[in-house]
């Protein structure tokens, strides 16, 4: 015994439960992609213990959420960096995949044409707009769900970051980036369905999307996307970058005066989160059969900020459970109680902001490190 020694000091830092409460997600998201199959598939319709295809497709749709609250976690728990439009992107890649899906309608339209989708013919277009090229071919959608809100939030981050634009400001631009996006594609004249969107697919990759088993495998699919962009994430936050965006968060200015290309490493988070976003937004579309306008709304990218700060910001994993908790919440008192919802939701970050400032992963046990 050293009587004279001082005990060491345990210290919470965003991330302090990382590595177990880590494990523990992906033990249970494994668990998930093994037990949908099963109780799918295997349980007969007629036990209590089925699970529908509905059932089904609400947990594909927590899942992208989960990796769109995930991306916003990346840049605004490890970077500072507030969006409030992320969903531009979340849409964008939706769109994306919502274009390859409208071209395997083809001949099985209403109209029986093969070129235009159903409703550029109800519109009167005479040929295909020339941003549709290509999108009949999986590989180049693919790509484009990617590129897309890659590359929006490069030339966005570009010129926001390269004129120091930060906090509140920066938050507000983001807001009116996606407004100004879902303005845009209102319009029918934009060649993307307008307030309708698109919708009424038929099949990906020549699957039937009114298929149990293919929702069973988008499903499968999505949750090893979501298991992947943790990992990426969780490697960078950890990596000597992840030190940097530290720093950038905590000391901007100084991280600057000591030599860091501050702005760089802005604009390169922010262009992978936006992937990660688009991503969740593509493997959406197919599990939920629409895309229109309203993703683009501000009100979803508040609302996904608002998941990260229930489940806690700085974590990642956190930021997952949050999205599926209030998600969850929103499909129950939306159908219970639909008039009480936004107030439920308001109530719920005004407290979680008060009492719970790390969120509900701040609940749990931190195993602490010596700074």
């Amino acid at each position: 015994m050293e009587p004279n020694k001082p005990e060491p000091v345990t210290l919470w830092y965003p991330g302090a439960t990382g590595d177990r409460g880590g494990t523990w997600f992906l033990a249970l998201l494994a668990l998930v992609a093994i037990a949908v199959p099963v109780l799918n598939q295997l349980v007969p319709a007629s036990s209590g213990a089925h699970l529908s295809v509905f059932g089904i497709t609400l947990i594909g749709k927590y899942l992208c959420y989960g990796m769109l609250a995930l991306a916003i976690d990346l840049i605004w728990g490890y970077c500072g960096i507030l969006s409030l439009g992320h969903a531009a992107f979340f849409a964008l890649g939706g769109y994306a995949m919502g274009m390859y899906l409208m071209r395997q309608i083809g001949p099985r339209g209403v109209y029986g044409n093969p070129i235009l989708p159903d409703f550029m013919v109800f519109l009167n277009y005479k040929s295909l707009p020339w941003f549709w090229y290509g999108f009949n071919h999986f590989p180049f959608a693919l790509l484009m769900m990617f590129l897309i809100p890659a590359l929006l939030a490069f030339v966005f981050g570009w010129f926001a970051f390269r004129s120091r634009v930060t906090g509140v400001y920066f938050s507000i631009i983001t807001q009116a980036l996606t407004y100004a996006l879902m303005l845009a594609f209102f319009r029918n004249d934009m060649g993307f369905g307008g307030n309708n969107g698109f919708t009424d697919f038929k099949d990906i990759l020549g699957f039937d999307l009114h298929s149990d088993r293919t929702h069973v495998v988008l499903l499968v699919i999505t949750a090893a996307a979501l298991a992947v962009s943790y990992l990426a994430c969780r490697a960078i936050v950890e990596s000597r970058a992840g030190r940097v965006l530290h720093a950038i968060r905590d000391a901007e200015s100084r991280t600057r005066f000591l030599g860091y290309p501050v702005e760089s490493f802005k604009v390169w988070v922010f262009v992978f989160s936006a992937v990660v976003a688009g991503i969740a937004g593509a493997l959406y579309v197919p599990q939920i059969g629409i895309i229109n306008p309203g993703e683009f709304a501000p009100i979803n990218s508040i609302e996904a900020v608002i998941w990260v700060a229930v489940g806690g910001r700085g974590t990642l994993y956190g930021a997952i459970v949050g999205a599926v908790l209030v998600n969850y919440a929103k499909t129950y008192l939306t159908g219970a109680f639909p008039e009480v919802w936004l107030f439920a939701l308001g109530a719920l970050f005004v407290l979680v902001t008060l009492f719970l400032p790390r969120g509900i992963i701040g609940l749990l046990p931190t195993r602490g490190k010596d700074r």
